[in-house]
């Protein structure tokens, strides 16, 4: 199979450009008019470059919104996704959205098309689309991931726009820093010793510092490259996801937020499938998926399983790390009075206000405690500077 550039004209006379796959030009033009359009051109497409990168966020954000239009539209996707493609700037993301559009018009289904291209989507897009297909709710499943999305890049936001500035502060008093334990350090040293005067235990601390500058860096940087290989290396596995997940969970005021920004999307996610009749096993367990979160996954199963047992919803037993006994119950609430979907839709309406108040918060403290922080450093390296000085003068003054 080969991939062919084609040209059309539509019944209203409006130009189509698009790629299709066929075994030849003359099944790729039979291909087109099978689509009711007027063949002006066919001609083989060059071969692409495979591109193994994931699409950036902005470039996710705008085709995952582009394809919540389309499912919402009623426009067939593969269809809709050429003429998404032809009005799409990246070369990289028309490719694949062109591929995309060539599987499903060779009968392949969305979650089969997109699984195929998993080194390009977020690790569980594939099972947010199967979740969204089999409930009937695609444009709105699409919709509140984006929703959910923008969150998250907001919480990323606020954290750059909160260490901007104690960071760049940090990063040029950690160069004068440097210098003057590596240049000007050493000779406080020489003179404080040659003149006998008492050490404080600061002033033989920031001596210590000044001979351990070089292994202090090459550690550093050591200890960053490791970090960096370590992230990859679990960002591969469910297992190496759930464990950063698990980390996250447990920093402070950052955690928080990160929780119930997963809750208030896992809320969403029920609300939709059980809205759409799906049985709350199939419903967990696609939930889970269209989270985007190892954790929920993991613990959205075994609710299922133990739903299929027959146990029920214990908020007591079943709590875990991600998912609190408070959600539990709330569910559990909302089953007995034949009202789960709205209180599903009031638990994501409550932890995504949790979250804005969350971020708002980090916006509020980061600055200031990084600044207390910068200033602690510099105050100490001025202390511990000049500390032995009132006993030199007192030595002189005898």
């Amino acid at each position: 199979m080969a991939m062919f550039d084609f040209e059309a004209l539509t019944a209203d006379g409006r130009l189509v450009k698009g790629q299709i796959e066929a075994e030849a030009p003359a099944d790729a033009q039979a291909m087109v008019l099978g689509m009711g359009l007027t063949v002006q051109a066919v001609t083989k497409a060059p071969r692409p470059p495979r591109v193994a990168t994931a699409l950036g966020k902005t470039e996710f954000l705008l085709f995952n919104e582009q394809l919540a239009s389309l499912a919402r539209s009623g426009v067939p996707l593969d269809r809709g996704l050429r003429e998404v493609a032809s009005d799409v700037a990246s070369p990289r993301l028309r490719r694949i959205i062109g591929e995309i559009a060539a599987d499903l018009e060779g009968g392949a289904s969305i979650e089969q098309a997109f699984a195929s291209r998993q080194g390009h989507f977020p690790p569980l897009y594939g099972e947010i689309l199967r979740a969204g297909v089999r409930s009937g709710r695609l444009a709105d499943m699409l919709t509140s991931l984006n929703r959910h999305l923008e969150m998250a890049g907001q919480t990323r936001r606020i954290l750059i726009e909160s260490l901007a500035y104690p960071v760049t502060v940090l990063l040029l008093a950690s160069v004068i820093i440097t210098a003057m334990l590596t240049f000007i350090v050493p000779q406080f040293k020489q003179m404080w010793e040659g003149w006998g005067a008492y050490l404080p235990t600061l002033t033989r601390m920031l001596f210590a510092m000044a001979d351990a500058v070089p292994t202090f860096w090459i550690t550093t940087g050591v200890v960053v490259v490791v970090l960096a290989g370590l992230h990859l290396a679990l960002s591969r596995s469910p297992q190496g996801r759930r464990a950063q997940e698990s980390l996250g969970l447990r920093l402070p005021m950052l955690g928080r937020v990160y929780r119930y920004g997963t809750l208030a999307r896992l809320a969403d996610a029920l609300a939709l499938l059980v809205g759409a009749g799906c049985d709350m096993p199939a419903s967990l367990r696609m939930a889970g998926a269209a989270s985007g979160n190892e954790l929920a996954v993991q613990e959205c199963n075994r609710l299922a399983q133990q739903v299929e047992q027959g146990q029920g919803l214990d908020p007591q037993a079943q709590a875990g790390r991600l998912i609190s006994g408070f959600f539990l119950y709330s569910m559990q609430s909302g089953i007995r009075r034949n009202e789960l979907s709205d209180n599903l839709y009031n638990l994501s309406e409550m932890y995504a206000a949790q979250a804005r108040a969350g971020q708002t918060g980090l916006q509020a403290m980061l600055l200031p405690l990084a600044t207390v922080f910068i200033g602690l450093i510099i105050g100490f390296f001025i202390v511990a500077c000049f500390m032995p000085l009132p006993a030199m003068i007192q030595s002189m003054q005898r």
